[in-house]
Protein backbone atom coordinates (compact mmCIF):
# COMPACT_ATOMS: atom_id res chain seq x y z
CA UNK A 1 0.00 0.00 0.00
CA UNK A 2 1.39 3.27 -0.86
CA UNK A 3 -1.87 5.14 -0.48
CA UNK A 4 -5.21 4.95 0.03
CA UNK A 5 -7.50 4.02 -3.04
CA UNK A 6 -9.12 7.60 -3.65
CA UNK A 7 -7.62 9.42 -1.12
CA UNK A 8 -5.58 11.96 -3.17
CA UNK A 9 -6.56 15.93 -3.68
CA UNK A 10 -9.13 15.15 -0.39
CA UNK A 11 -9.51 19.12 0.94
CA UNK A 12 -12.54 19.24 3.28
CA UNK A 13 -13.99 16.45 5.41
CA UNK A 14 -13.71 13.02 3.72
CA UNK A 15 -15.42 9.91 3.83
CA UNK A 16 -14.03 7.22 6.74
CA UNK A 17 -11.89 4.53 4.79
CA UNK A 18 -11.01 0.96 6.38
CA UNK A 19 -7.32 0.66 6.04
CA UNK A 20 -7.31 -2.75 7.88
CA UNK A 21 -10.30 -4.10 9.67
CA UNK A 22 -9.57 -2.73 12.77
CA UNK A 23 -8.45 0.60 11.50
CA UNK A 24 -10.34 3.37 9.98
CA UNK A 25 -9.08 6.72 8.85
CA UNK A 26 -11.12 10.05 8.43
CA UNK A 27 -9.42 13.08 7.04
CA UNK A 28 -10.33 16.11 8.45
CA UNK A 29 -9.79 19.00 6.46
CA UNK A 30 -6.20 19.73 7.19
CA UNK A 31 -5.89 16.67 9.89
CA UNK A 32 -6.41 13.38 10.40
CA UNK A 33 -8.07 11.34 13.03
CA UNK A 34 -8.39 7.24 13.36
CA UNK A 35 -10.57 4.42 14.48
CA UNK A 36 -9.12 1.52 16.22
CA UNK A 37 -11.88 -1.15 15.84
CA UNK A 38 -13.82 -3.82 13.35
CA UNK A 39 -16.50 -2.24 11.48
CA UNK A 40 -19.92 -2.93 13.86
CA UNK A 41 -17.90 -3.30 17.34
CA UNK A 42 -21.02 -1.41 19.08
CA UNK A 43 -20.65 1.07 22.07
CA UNK A 44 -17.77 0.19 23.92
CA UNK A 45 -16.08 -1.72 21.22
CA UNK A 46 -13.38 0.90 19.68
CA UNK A 47 -11.56 3.31 20.37
CA UNK A 48 -10.91 6.95 18.50
CA UNK A 49 -7.39 8.42 18.26
CA UNK A 50 -6.72 12.46 18.87
CA UNK A 51 -9.91 14.35 17.87
CA UNK A 52 -8.86 16.80 14.99
CA UNK A 53 -10.42 20.44 14.77
CA UNK A 54 -12.67 22.70 17.13
CA UNK A 55 -15.10 21.93 13.50
CA UNK A 56 -14.40 18.57 13.14
CA UNK A 57 -17.45 17.14 16.22
CA UNK A 58 -20.46 16.76 13.63
CA UNK A 59 -17.77 14.51 11.19
CA UNK A 60 -16.47 12.32 13.94
CA UNK A 61 -19.48 11.78 15.33
CA UNK A 62 -21.03 10.82 11.41
CA UNK A 63 -18.32 8.35 11.23
CA UNK A 64 -18.06 7.08 14.33
CA UNK A 65 -22.39 6.13 13.96
CA UNK A 66 -21.45 4.58 10.17
CA UNK A 67 -18.92 2.73 11.47
CA UNK A 68 -20.30 1.02 15.07
CA UNK A 69 -23.76 2.38 14.48
CA UNK A 70 -25.76 4.88 16.88
CA UNK A 71 -25.07 6.08 19.80
CA UNK A 72 -22.16 4.19 19.96
CA UNK A 73 -19.31 5.50 22.11
CA UNK A 74 -15.66 4.65 22.24
CA UNK A 75 -14.19 2.70 24.96
CA UNK A 76 -11.73 5.53 25.57
CA UNK A 77 -9.96 8.43 23.30
CA UNK A 78 -6.45 8.39 22.61
CA UNK A 79 -4.40 11.09 22.11
CA UNK A 80 -0.90 11.36 19.83
CA UNK A 81 -0.27 14.83 21.94
CA UNK A 82 -2.38 18.10 22.57
CA UNK A 83 -2.02 20.24 20.01
CA UNK A 84 -4.90 22.12 18.89
CA UNK A 85 -5.45 20.18 15.80
CA UNK A 86 -5.58 17.12 17.44
CA UNK A 87 -7.67 18.14 20.62
CA UNK A 88 -10.35 20.73 18.67
CA UNK A 89 -13.55 18.55 19.54
CA UNK A 90 -12.47 16.67 22.13
CA UNK A 91 -14.33 18.37 24.95
CA UNK A 92 -17.67 18.38 23.32
CA UNK A 93 -16.84 14.62 22.54
CA UNK A 94 -15.26 13.86 26.03
CA UNK A 95 -18.89 15.24 27.56
CA UNK A 96 -21.27 13.45 25.03
CA UNK A 97 -19.78 10.58 25.11
CA UNK A 98 -18.52 10.24 29.10
CA UNK A 99 -15.67 8.37 28.38
CA UNK A 100 -11.64 8.39 29.75
CA UNK A 101 -9.38 10.22 27.81
CA UNK A 102 -5.46 8.83 27.90
CA UNK A 103 -2.18 10.70 27.23
CA UNK A 104 1.25 10.97 28.32
CA UNK A 105 2.11 11.90 31.80
CA UNK A 106 4.48 14.50 29.92
CA UNK A 107 1.30 15.73 27.97
CA UNK A 108 -0.86 16.32 30.65
CA UNK A 109 -0.13 19.85 31.74
CA UNK A 110 -1.15 20.72 28.82
CA UNK A 111 -4.54 18.80 29.11
CA UNK A 112 -5.50 20.03 32.61
CA UNK A 113 -4.81 23.60 32.12
CA UNK A 114 -1.39 24.24 34.32
CA UNK A 115 0.84 25.11 31.15
CA UNK A 116 0.55 26.47 27.37
CA UNK A 117 2.97 25.11 24.65
CA UNK A 118 6.25 27.01 23.23
CA UNK A 119 5.04 29.55 20.64
CA UNK A 120 5.60 28.55 17.36
CA UNK A 121 8.70 29.66 15.31
CA UNK A 122 6.99 31.22 11.86
CA UNK A 123 10.73 31.42 10.39
CA UNK A 124 11.28 27.24 9.82
CA UNK A 125 9.81 25.23 6.56
CA UNK A 126 8.84 28.22 4.29
CA UNK A 127 5.47 28.01 2.87
CA UNK A 128 2.39 29.89 3.84
CA UNK A 129 1.42 27.82 6.85
CA UNK A 130 4.77 28.06 7.98
CA UNK A 131 5.66 31.61 7.26
CA UNK A 132 2.37 33.37 8.10
CA UNK A 133 -0.61 31.05 9.64
CA UNK A 134 1.33 29.73 12.19
CA UNK A 135 1.73 32.98 14.15
CA UNK A 136 -2.35 33.12 14.70
CA UNK A 137 -2.42 28.96 15.82
CA UNK A 138 -3.58 28.27 19.11
CA UNK A 139 -1.16 27.17 21.78
CA UNK A 140 -2.95 27.29 25.05
CA UNK A 141 -3.49 24.56 26.98
CA UNK A 142 -6.61 23.00 27.50
CA UNK A 143 -8.47 21.98 30.73
CA UNK A 144 -10.04 18.82 30.55
CA UNK A 145 -11.64 18.69 34.43
CA UNK A 146 -10.70 15.43 35.62
CA UNK A 147 -11.12 13.20 32.67
CA UNK A 148 -7.67 12.81 31.21
CA UNK A 149 -5.34 10.13 32.52
CA UNK A 150 -2.13 9.34 31.92
CA UNK A 151 -1.11 6.10 29.79
CA UNK A 152 0.24 3.43 32.35
CA UNK A 153 4.37 3.07 32.38
CA UNK A 154 4.86 -0.09 31.06
CA UNK A 155 3.54 0.99 27.53
CA UNK A 156 0.10 -0.96 27.25
CA UNK A 157 -2.98 0.68 26.18
CA UNK A 158 -6.13 -0.16 28.19
CA UNK A 159 -8.51 -2.15 27.07
CA UNK A 160 -6.60 -2.58 23.49
CA UNK A 161 -4.83 -5.84 23.47
CA UNK A 162 -2.20 -6.02 21.01
CA UNK A 163 -1.64 -2.10 20.83
CA UNK A 164 1.53 -0.34 22.38
CA UNK A 165 2.23 3.05 22.57
CA UNK A 166 5.79 4.33 22.08
CA UNK A 167 7.28 7.56 23.63
CA UNK A 168 8.11 10.35 20.40
CA UNK A 169 8.81 13.37 21.87
CA UNK A 170 10.25 16.03 20.03
CA UNK A 171 6.86 17.94 18.67
CA UNK A 172 5.73 17.98 21.69
CA UNK A 173 7.34 16.65 25.19
CA UNK A 174 4.70 13.82 25.88
CA UNK A 175 4.33 12.92 21.92
CA UNK A 176 3.66 9.19 22.15
CA UNK A 177 2.60 7.05 18.84
CA UNK A 178 0.71 3.82 18.88
CA UNK A 179 1.76 0.12 17.01
CA UNK A 180 0.50 -3.31 16.73
CA UNK A 181 2.80 -5.52 16.26
CA UNK A 182 0.47 -8.20 14.51
CA UNK A 183 -0.30 -6.05 11.37
CA UNK A 184 2.77 -3.88 12.42
CA UNK A 185 0.31 -0.83 12.08
CA UNK A 186 2.06 2.56 13.39
CA UNK A 187 -0.39 5.70 14.26
CA UNK A 188 2.46 8.16 14.28
CA UNK A 189 1.15 11.33 15.08
CA UNK A 190 2.84 13.95 13.97
CA UNK A 191 6.31 12.55 15.10
CA UNK A 192 6.53 12.64 11.38
CA UNK A 193 3.97 12.54 8.61
CA UNK A 194 3.16 12.41 4.32
CA UNK A 195 3.16 15.67 3.48
CA UNK A 196 5.11 18.79 3.56
CA UNK A 197 2.44 20.46 6.37
CA UNK A 198 4.67 23.83 6.26
CA UNK A 199 2.88 24.34 2.47
CA UNK A 200 -0.59 25.04 2.22
CA UNK A 201 -0.68 23.51 -1.40
CA UNK A 202 0.40 20.26 -0.11
CA UNK A 203 -1.50 20.44 3.22
CA UNK A 204 -4.77 20.67 0.81
CA UNK A 205 -3.33 18.52 -2.25
CA UNK A 206 -1.52 15.95 -0.08
CA UNK A 207 0.97 14.60 -2.73
CA UNK A 208 2.11 11.64 -0.39
CA UNK A 209 5.93 11.09 1.06
CA UNK A 210 7.41 10.64 4.30
CA UNK A 211 8.19 14.14 5.97
CA UNK A 212 9.63 15.83 9.07
CA UNK A 213 7.18 16.62 11.49
CA UNK A 214 5.54 19.87 11.27
CA UNK A 215 8.71 22.45 12.00
CA UNK A 216 6.80 25.64 13.34
CA UNK A 217 5.34 23.58 16.27
CA UNK A 218 8.51 21.41 16.83
CA UNK A 219 10.17 23.17 19.89
CA UNK A 220 12.85 20.16 20.44
CA UNK A 221 15.08 18.87 16.99
CA UNK A 222 17.14 16.83 18.63
CA UNK A 223 14.12 14.54 20.56
CA UNK A 224 12.23 14.63 17.57
CA UNK A 225 15.16 12.92 15.38
CA UNK A 226 15.57 9.86 17.99
CA UNK A 227 11.80 9.53 17.70
CA UNK A 228 11.92 9.65 14.07
CA UNK A 229 14.82 6.72 14.32
CA UNK A 230 13.09 4.97 16.95
CA UNK A 231 9.65 4.59 14.58
CA UNK A 232 11.82 3.41 11.23
CA UNK A 233 13.57 0.61 13.24
CA UNK A 234 9.81 -0.80 13.72
CA UNK A 235 9.32 -1.19 9.79
CA UNK A 236 6.10 -0.40 9.91
CA UNK A 237 3.87 -1.76 7.03
CA UNK A 238 1.40 0.92 7.33
CA UNK A 239 1.59 4.34 8.66
CA UNK A 240 -0.91 6.50 9.97
CA UNK A 241 -0.05 10.13 10.50
CA UNK A 242 -1.47 13.42 11.87
CA UNK A 243 -1.21 14.51 8.70
CA UNK A 244 -1.27 13.79 4.74
CA UNK A 245 -2.05 10.37 3.38
CA UNK A 246 -1.88 7.20 5.09
CA UNK A 247 1.61 5.16 3.36
CA UNK A 248 2.39 1.63 3.26
CA UNK A 249 4.99 -1.00 1.95
CA UNK A 250 8.40 -1.11 0.91
CA UNK A 251 8.10 2.93 -0.56
CA UNK A 252 7.20 4.24 2.64
CA UNK A 253 9.68 2.08 4.82
CA UNK A 254 12.80 3.33 2.43
CA UNK A 255 11.81 6.69 3.06
CA UNK A 256 11.37 6.71 6.26
CA UNK A 257 14.48 5.56 6.71
CA UNK A 258 15.97 7.58 4.83
CA UNK A 259 14.54 10.33 6.67
CA UNK A 260 16.11 8.62 9.93
CA UNK A 261 19.32 8.40 8.88
CA UNK A 262 19.42 12.27 7.42
CA UNK A 263 17.10 13.82 9.59
CA UNK A 264 19.54 16.68 10.75
CA UNK A 265 20.64 17.02 7.14
CA UNK A 266 17.72 16.95 5.48
CA UNK A 267 14.36 17.89 8.09
CA UNK A 268 16.60 19.83 11.13
CA UNK A 269 15.88 23.55 9.76
CA UNK A 270 19.10 25.53 9.07
CA UNK A 271 18.00 27.92 11.48
CA UNK A 272 15.44 28.84 13.89
CA UNK A 273 14.22 29.57 17.49
CA UNK A 274 14.19 25.75 18.34
CA UNK A 275 16.85 24.51 16.34
CA UNK A 276 20.38 25.04 18.49
CA UNK A 277 18.27 25.41 21.86
CA UNK A 278 15.05 23.51 22.47
CA UNK A 279 12.37 24.59 24.63
CA UNK A 280 13.00 22.40 28.14
CA UNK A 281 9.66 21.04 29.36
CA UNK A 282 8.56 18.95 32.58
CA UNK A 283 5.56 17.34 34.52
CA UNK A 284 4.60 20.91 34.97
CA UNK A 285 4.89 22.05 32.17
CA UNK A 286 7.26 24.25 29.82
CA UNK A 287 9.77 25.85 31.80
CA UNK A 288 12.41 27.79 29.44
CA UNK A 289 11.62 28.39 26.41
CA UNK A 290 14.69 30.28 23.87
CA UNK A 291 14.47 33.62 22.82
CA UNK A 292 13.26 34.38 19.32
CA UNK A 293 15.50 34.84 16.15
CA UNK A 294 15.41 37.45 13.69
CA UNK A 295 12.05 37.19 12.05
CA UNK A 296 12.50 38.92 8.03
CA UNK A 297 8.62 38.99 7.56
CA UNK A 298 7.75 42.09 9.71
CA UNK A 299 10.49 43.94 8.57
CA UNK A 300 9.19 43.21 5.15
CA UNK A 301 5.77 44.09 5.46
CA UNK A 302 6.86 46.84 7.19
CA UNK A 303 9.05 47.97 4.34
CA UNK A 304 6.51 47.67 1.73
CA UNK A 305 4.03 50.02 3.91
CA UNK A 306 6.86 52.34 4.28
CA UNK A 307 6.87 52.48 0.58
CA UNK A 308 3.26 52.28 -0.52
CA UNK A 309 3.01 55.82 2.07
CA UNK A 310 6.02 57.31 0.38
CA UNK A 311 4.85 56.47 -3.09
CA UNK A 312 1.26 57.74 -1.99
CA UNK A 313 3.02 60.77 -0.85
CA UNK A 314 4.74 61.69 -3.99
CA UNK A 315 2.07 61.24 -6.20
CA UNK A 316 0.23 63.78 -3.84
CA UNK A 317 3.10 66.32 -4.34
CA UNK A 318 3.29 65.79 -7.78
CA UNK A 319 -0.53 66.41 -7.91
CA UNK A 320 -0.38 69.44 -5.68
CA UNK A 321 2.64 70.65 -7.85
Amino acid sequence: MTETPGARGATRHGPLRALLPEVAWLPLSIVNVYMIGAEGAGDGGWFLVDAGMSTSTGAILRAAEQRYGRHSRPAAILLTHGHFDHVGALRPLAERWNVPIYAHRLEMPYLTGQSDYPPPDPTVGGGFIATVASRFFPRRGIDLDGRVRALPADGSVPGLPGWRWIATPGHSPGHVSFFQETDRVLIAGDAFVTTRQESAWEALTRPPHVWRPPAYFTPDWQSAERSVQVLAQLEPDLAATGHGIPMGGQRMRAQLRGLADNFERCAIPPRGRYVRHPALADERGVVRVPPPVMDPLPLVLAGFGAAVVLGSAMRRARSDG
